[in-house]
């Protein structure tokens, strides 16, 4: 009886291969559709996108106010405009390839991934990303050509590697609670003060206010996201800052970062009036914070992360607005 106990089990594997979805012994394996344009272009994660336009909006309205009236530089504007939103789109793409090789993605609860859900090669994810931190550069490099600020060149391979490295690599930063330092100094402090100098050749104190303005809210951006994978992350090891805090804790510190900049936004509006508009941004931001600190669903959490984005834009257009007018 133990001779055939061995056998029974390979006979038992056997079948357990050919199995299907349908779990029936011999069933043929279920095929996964191929990704299709729509699902590329959900990869690029649009949602994301205010977090690199707002502090280029910043950015640009302080440029502005450190020039003086009648002085615009448009091509460079929109140059700091295509590095944001190339990087942010080849961020997105990069951590749908890492988390999928490394099998992350296999705990999410989120909307499901090109390279987890086996819809796109995982090198077919990869080049996209690389094509656009290719075209990222590309924009920087013309930046530099035309400001023959040379050293910004460091800055720039700083922020693809900050890029690469937040699900990629050996030892992903992201894994390890430091996503919101890297998000709020990239997507707050050098994108907003970046654009300002590229344009006026300075930073001005407005510039500085903004960058922790359109940071605070990338950073809530960012919290409110992991909070809604807390578990799936957990189970695949991923250390993020909502992991860390907690699920309660993590829900407060979101509307901190959410809620703060609205406190700098008023201090900038006793001396740029037109600030105050980006009061009505908290028809977004207030609904986003009760959602969060009670959500019960990924649904409603993603539903927070839109709102929180709408925001982060609504309050730059303000802020870069009341700089330039």
């Amino acid at each position: 009886m133990s001779q055939n106990k061995p056998r029974m089990q390979r006979m038992s594997a056997a079948q357990q291969r050919a199995r299907g979805r349908s779990g029936r012994p011999g069933a043929p394996k279920a095929k996964v559709k191929p990704a299709t344009a729509s699902d590329w272009i959900a990869g690029a994660r649009l949602r994301t996108l205010p977090l690199a336009i707002a502090p280029v909006i910043i950015g640009v309205g302080a440029a502005k106010l450190a020039d003086g009236p009648g002085i615009w530089h448009p091509v460079r504007a929109l140059l700091c405009l295509a590095v944001a939103i190339c990087l942010q789109i080849g961020v997105n793409y990069a951590n749908d390839y890492s988390d999928g090789v490394r099998g992350t993605d296999k705990y999410r609860v989120g909307p499901s991934r090109l390279t987890g859900s086996g819809r796109a090669a995982p090198k077919r994810v990869l080049t996209v990303a690389l094509v656009f931190f290719g075209l990222g550069a590309l924009s920087g490099l013309l930046l530099v050509l035309l400001t023959q600020h040379w050293w910004l060149l460091l800055v720039g391979a700083a922020a693809i590697a900050a890029a690469w490295f937040y699900t990629g690599g050996k030892r992903p930063y992201g894994y390890y609670g430091l996503g919101e330092v890297f998000v709020f100094l990239f997507f707050g402090i050098v994108a907003t003060a970046g654009t300002t100098y590229l344009l006026a050749g300075l930073v001005n104190q407005e510039a500085w206010f903004g960058s922790v303005i359109a940071g605070l809210i990338a950073c809530a951006v960012l919290m409110v996201n992991n909070i809604r994978d807390i578990v799936p992350d957990k189970q695949a090891g991923k250390r993020t800052l909502a992991v860390l805090l907690g699920n309660v804790a993590s829900r407060i510190v979101y509307c901190v970062f959410l809620l703060v900049p609205f406190g700098i936004l008023a201090v900038l509006a006793l001396l740029y009036p037109i600030a105050w508009l980006g009061f009505f941004a908290l028809l977004a931001a207030l609904p986003a914070c009760a959602i969060t600190l009670f959500a019960k669903t990924p649904r409603e959490l993603v539903t927070a992360l839109q709102l929180t984005s709408l925001t982060g834009l609504l309050v730059a257009i303000a802020v870069g607005g009341a700089f330039a007018f």
